[in-house]
């Protein structure tokens, strides 16, 4: 294998690189920003003949669309902006694709958020589950898991579509509650504040977390053998609630923190229950999750405080 991973320097870029090199792939990348690295290019993925121009340079044999904008938040503030690098980029990829070697293998990172509102609250979520976008980074990814099955039907392309569910890890950006809550908590035992209170925003809601160490993997074992057009969703399969998430995170802290709701923190279109079901992963490759949530939160909580330093 021979693999390009396009947003290489962003948190899950940066995993899967790792991994990919533990397997003995050669692995080059992308990113919006100059990089140093020669194995590492900046590109802008709404210029196609400068994608076209580095798959003929590289000659990958397959590719991981990681880049995009991926915060959910930030997308109700830069909806235009969104479906243009998300959408609009990726499909300026399956061009350069179809123009260079229609025998390269496309993976495409799509999102849990693409299910968005489920009608079945209680029910995990699998590929079959209607598309029902509640934000516009949701929206903007299912636009790309139809394209993916367009190209494929019509040009026969080599590519498949992946939701992963929330992922996390240590090197997380802000922006995602799992490292939101650890930044705060490292702070106050950093010294860093004064105060002794953490803001926060629905307790609630039951999500589905997936270590990012184990997402890398099952990333690989699908461009292995995943089959051409098809969707695949990776995820733990367990709903863990935010509240608990907050109170394993609160009992590494050395000092005693007050929960204090902040209603700007409340973000629009909350869904209550939201857990997938990777079965058709597993089936086909035998992956599984094998980090605890609470060893995934004990290292970003180490993380931040390593950070902090």
């Amino acid at each position: 294998m021979r693999a390009l991973v396009t947003g290489i320097t962003g948190f899950v870029g940066q995993y899967l690189k790792k991994e990919l090199k533990n397997q003995g792939v050669e692995v080059f990348g992308t990113s919006r920003k100059a990089n140093p690295r020669k194995t590492t290019y900046q590109l802008d993925l709404l210029d196609k003949e400068k994608i076209i121009r580095l798959l003929k340079e590289i000659k990958p044999t397959h590719i991981f669309h990681l880049a995009g904008m991926s915060n959910v938040r930030e997308s109700w503030s830069y909806v235009s902006k969104t479906i243009e690098i998300n959408t609009i980029g990726t499909a300026k990829l399956l061009e350069a694709i179809k123009e260079v070697d229609q025998c390269i293998r496309l993976i495409t990172i799509g999102s849990s958020e693409e299910y968005g509102k489920v009608y079945d609250i209680k029910k995990k979520i699998s590929e079959e589950t209607h598309l029902n976008p509640a934000n516009p980074y949701g929206l903007s990814k299912a636009a790309i898991g139809m394209m993916i099955k367009q190209h494929h039907n019509v040009y026969g392309l080599d590519v498949i579509h992946i939701r992963p569910f929330n992922h996390i890890g240590p090197g997380q950006r802000l922006g995602f509650v799992t490292s939101d809550f650890a930044y705060q908590i490292a702070l106050m035992n950093k010294g860093k504040i004064h105060r002794n209170e953490i803001k926060v925003g629905n307790l609630e809601a039951i999500r589905d977390f997936t270590d990012v160490r184990d997402i890398v993997k099952a990333y690989y074992m699908v461009a292995l053998n995943g089959m051409a057009g098809e969707v695949y969703n990776v995820c733990s399969g367990e709903g863990t609630k935010i509240q608990e998430v907050l109170k394993m995170l609160l009992s590494f802290s050395d000092k005693e923190i007050i929960v204090k709701i902040d209603k700007e923190k409340m973000r629009p279109s909350e869904v209550p229950y939201f857990v997938g079901d990777y079965s058709k992963l597993k089936q086909l490759t035998n992956w599984e999750p094998t980090l605890p949530i609470q060893q995934s939160l004990q290292c970003i909580y180490n993380n931040w405080l390593n950070r902090l330093a």
